[in-house]
This record gives C-alpha cells, sequence and structure tokens, in this order.
C-alpha cells in the first residue's frame, strides 16, 4: 500500500495502485536482460518481451473499451503481433512505451466519474456485456497476472 494517489477517485486507488505495483515489479525485474534473455522462452514459456507487449496492450484494450469505444485497425494489428519477436527492440523501449501507456490509463482513471462505474460496458467484438469497473479491474489483474509470469521467467534467466 502506498497511500492515495492524488487526483484518482477513492473507488478506483486499487486498480491505479495495481497499475503502479506492476510498473514497479518490471523496472526491477527487467533492468538487466539481455537482448537475448528478453526473448528467451525458457520451457517454452512466453518470454519477458512478449509479456512487456502483452501487457501495454491489455491496458490499452481495456481502456479503450472502458471508455465505450471499439478498437481501432492499429489496436488489432498491435494485438495480432504481440507475439513476433523484434531483436532491435530493446528491454528500455519495451519499458518506455508501457510508462507511457500506464501514464494514460492513470490519466483517464482521474477523469472517471464514480457514478459511473456500474454503467454497461461490451467487452470484444462479440460484445460481452460488463461494467465500467469491471473492465478497469480486468486491465488491473490481467497486467498483474502477466508481471506474475514476467517475473518467473526473468528470474529463470538470471
Amino acid at each position: 500500500m502506498r497511500g492515495p494517489i492524488a487526483g484518482i477517485p477513492d473507488l478506483l486507488q486499487p486498480v491505479a495502485h495495481a497499475l503502479l505495483q506492476a510498473e514497479e515489479d518490471i523496472l526491477k525485474y527487467t533492468q538487466q536482460l539481455s537482448p537475448e534473455q528478453l526473448w528467451a522462452r525458457p520451457c517454452g514459456n512466453a518470454s519477458v518481451g512478449f509479456h512487456l507487449l502483452h501487457i501495454r496492450g491489455v491496458i490499452d484494450r481495456m481502456f479503450t473499451y472502458a471508455a465505450g469505444s471499439a478498437l481501432s485497425p492499429e489496436q488489432f494489428d498491435y494485438l495480432h503481433n504481440e507475439g513476433v519477436v523484434d531483436t532491435e527492440v530493446g528491454v528500455a523501449t519495451l519499458v518506455e512505451n508501457l510508462h507511457g501507456q500506464l501514464e494514460q490509463a492513470l490519466q483517464a482513471l482521474a477523469g472517471i466519474d464514480p457514478a459511473t462505474l456500474t454503467e454497461v460496458r461490451f467487452l470484444g467484438r462479440k460484445r460481452i456485456p460488463t461494467t465500467l469497473i469491471g473492465l478497469l479491474f480486468h486491465a488491473a489483474e490481467h497486467a498483474q497476472r502477466h508481471v506474475g509470469q514476467l517475473l518467473v521467467t526473468a528470474r529463470c534467466l538470471k
């Protein structure tokens, strides 16, 4: 726990805390990774690079749905390329890109009226009904789940 995050509504503090904790853990466990380690798949597990791409993508997609919007063609392209190894992209770039996405997410949280948290939203092309708070919570917990996998993979590689 880190106490209240200025500007974030009380009911959304857990989402913000989870996203900030994800970033702190990612920074801690990816600093020393080589380009080879970034894309390595020990025991067939997903690479650290994949997790960094996927966490960013999930946050972007869930916050898009939370805003009541559909995904753009660019977001679909990003989704389809999350598993593509790009040895030209290093840890610093992936972490920086993720940081930018987290900053956008925190700004979005700050602008949400808590009275709207139970409003209906739809997930994906199948338009699965959920709520605004459901999408925001899913973004945070899904990011945390992948951070856990990233940490295990990173530790295995060191």
